[in-house]
């Protein structure tokens, strides 16, 4: 029955209220999903770093290889962040179209009519561009314009090549990253009490079993690991 009558009449406000709502949850869920997969990425990228910086530590004659792979890795980490931070933007801009569009509804219960948001349109237009939501956010606006919040949408969607422009990574952004994993923080200073003498006693060292001091290592090959990486920054934004 609803469905007959929703091909004869005109959706109610109400109607409308609930299709767009559930859209943008729709699309919010989508990007925090996202975000979380970026995090689970930026923790393994700081591991591979520490990884191949241990590998050149522990031998001299890898050292060379081992630097080249942390500025690879560092590389990859740059541009997951500068993705996370994307994602996290639009986020906000989704939130806050779900806030103005909750608000046009209830001025039109109020008044019985609604007013093209000049506000709306713009966000919905910047959000229609990301690759990741492209596609609910284009529904979305078509429900906008249906209920008269919005005039008009641009149905342009950004490629990966054009959201990657002017986002070069450059060496000092690649610095500042294997600074901020590689080197160690200082420690914190203590506050130094008196103590009561006690005669010294020798202290025992233990002795440290051979071979204790070796880290295992993942012989994984680093190109096939970073391979797989971009493999999974270029699903998050298909």
């Amino acid at each position: 029955m609803d469905t007959i009558r929703s091909m004869i009449f005109k959706p109610t406000p109400e109607e409308q209220k609930r299709k767009c709502s559930s859209l943008i949850r729709s699309n919010t869920r989508k990007l925090d999903r996202d975000i979380q997969q970026l995090r689970l990425t930026d923790n393994k990228t700081k591991n591979l770093i520490l990884q191949a910086n241990k590998r050149g530590q522990r031998d001299p004659a890898r050292q060379k290889q081992a630097a080249q792979e942390t500025r690879i890795f560092a590389k990859e980490l740059v541009r997951i962040r500068k993705q996370n931070a994307r994602l996290q933007t639009s986020k906000a801009q989704l939130e806050s179209v779900g806030m103005q569009v909750n608000e046009a509804f209830s001025v039109r219960k109020i008044e019985g009519s609604l007013k093209a948001s000049t506000g709306i349109m713009k966000d919905v237009n910047t959000l229609v561009k990301l690759p990741e939501i492209a596609g609910t956010m284009r529904e979305l606006s078509q429900e906008l314009m249906k209920a008269g919040i919005i005039e008009e949408m641009v149905d342009e969607t950004l490629t990966n090549g054009e959201m990657e422009d002017g986002e070069e990574e450059g060496e000092e952004e690649v610095e500042k990253v294997l600074k901020q994993i590689l080197e160690p923080k200082e420690p914190e200073r203590k506050v130094s009490t008196p103590a009561v003498e006690t005669p010294q006693q020798p202290e025992e060292v233990p002795e440290v079993p051979v071979g204790a001091e070796r880290v295992s290592e993942d012989e994984e090959d680093q190109e096939a690991i970073l391979m797989q990486m971009r493999g999974r920054l270029e699903a998050l934004k298909s």
